[in-house]
């Protein structure tokens, strides 16, 4: 019985992270909006700097409709594929839905990906530059 009281009170370290060497779950949120005066679509923050594990939540606040597509082009190493498996309910390839209420969130786990960058942007204002970056440390 002692055996087991141990075992379980291990489990419940580890759950809880606090064993040597546990990495906390970091989340960014990442505001879709449109600034009203100057009309400049944008991520805010443009440049995201995350680690595998970490999640993202993309938050329209204005100007939707919104999406959120990772550039395909430049991906190599099973980069695509882990990015595309990470985002769910997909519109496409390395494509999140189409957010298209303001309030509207989208959230992914970053993959276990190679230390880089990786382009994103959203579909709809496209033509207006919107664009930001995922930065693996």
């Amino acid at each position: 019985m002692r055996q087991l009281v141990r075992t379980a009170g291990i489990a419940v370290v580890a759950a809880a992270g606090l064993t040597r060497g546990a990495v906390a779950q970091a989340t960014h949120e990442i505001r879709m909006e449109v600034d009203q005066k100057g009309g400049e679509y944008r991520f805010a923050p443009s440049r995201v700097s995350a680690k595998p594990g970490d999640v993202l939540v993309f938050i329209t606040v204005s100007g939707a409709p919104h999406s959120v597509v990772f550039e395909g082009g430049g991906l190599t190493g099973g980069a695509r594929e882990a990015l595309d498996a990470a985002m769910p309910r997909r519109s496409g390839n390395l494509s999140s839905p189409l957010l298209t209420r303001n309030g509207a969130e989208y959230r992914m786990t970053v993959p276990n990906l190679p230390k880089g960058t990786y382009p994103f942007f959203c579909l709809p204002h496209r033509a207006y530059d919107m664009r930001g970056e995922l930065a693996i440390e």
